[in-house]
């Protein structure tokens, strides 16, 4: 019984899952990018304004932790029809029983 409720409710993550998926890694890249550089050409040189400037030191974190909440948002989503689906294939199993 175990093994038709689980080849009747497919794979745990649809269309839209994969797509959202996609979308926050590549907010995840942006961000990612937006925070690197800086690099100086020499040891004996620090240039402050580059390294601490409000795109690396403000705008790439918020583009990344959003990148994160939209990951965990494509991971906990659920289309309301394969919820269904579930509720209804768990209903007839336990009819069965």
């Amino acid at each position: 019984m175990k093994s038709y409720y689980l080849s009747a409710m497919g794979f745990v993550f649809g269309k839209k899952n994969y797509i959202l998926l996609g979308i926050g890694l590549a907010i995840l890249f942006v961000g990612y990018m937006l925070m690197s550089g800086g690099a100086a050409t020499s040891a004996e040189e620090f240039n402050a304004e580059e390294l601490f400037s409000a795109r690396r030191i403000t705008l790439a974190p918020i583009v990344v932790l959003s990148g994160y909440l939209v990951v965990g948002i494509a991971i906990m989503y659920r289309d309301k029809k394969s919820n269904d689906l579930a509720k209804s294939e768990e209903s007839n199993i336990s009819k069965k029983r």
